[in-house]
Formats: structure tokens, sequence, C-alpha cells
């Protein structure tokens, strides 16, 4: 991972995931996401165009956690149709770096 792929606190990592789904960088979100809960492999709609992100909440997350949460809404239109996918991701910090662990998606 390269120092501009180094966020320093879950909700930078957040943000730096949703770029990486809007420009369909697929390397960087496989090694932005935790090994536990990495998948296999990914693939991206390429009919998906992501167009915001709106962080709703974070929980923890700093520099000095080791854990965090980020609920967010990020805004994408599909087949002509606008939608939104809200969810409360949980991050975990290890040597130093955070990773995506998985994710709810509230009511």
């Amino acid at each position: 991972m390269d120092a501009h792929h180094r966020p320093e606190t879950a909700e930078t990592l957040m943000r730096s995931r949703f770029a990486a789904f809007r420009d369909g960088d697929i390397a960087w979100l496989l090694a932005s996401w935790h090994p536990s809960t990495r998948p296999a492999e990914l693939e991206l709609d390429e009919d998906v165009r992501w167009r915001g992100l709106q962080i709703v909440d974070t929980v923890a997350g700093g520099a000095d956690d080791d854990t965090g949460i980020v609920e967010f809404r990020a805004t994408y239109v599909a087949d002509g149709a606008h939608g939104v996918l809200h969810e409360r991701s949980r991050f975990v910090r290890e040597d130093g770096r955070w990773f995506y662990v998985d994710g709810d998606f509230p009511a």
C-alpha cells in the first residue's frame, strides 16, 4: 500500500473506499479490506455510477483508536434510477493501518 493510501482514521478510509468504488479500483478495495472478511475476488457492476457520499455518524475510529464505526449514505445511479446505499461499517486498525471489516444496513 503506498503512502497516499494510508488513511489515518476510519472515516478517511471510508472516503477512500467510496472513491475506489466510484473509480473502479478493485485492487485498492481488496487491499483495504481486513483479511478475515476480504472476498477472494470482487467484481463491480459497471452499470452503477457512484455519485456522492454523506457521512451520517462516526464512533471512535480516530488516529488513536483501534476500532471505529462509520455510518454513511452513498448515492448512485443504476439503469437510470437513483438509489442510496445506507451502511454502518466496522473498521479495525492493526499495526497502524485501518481496514474495513464489515457492515450492517440500518432499517
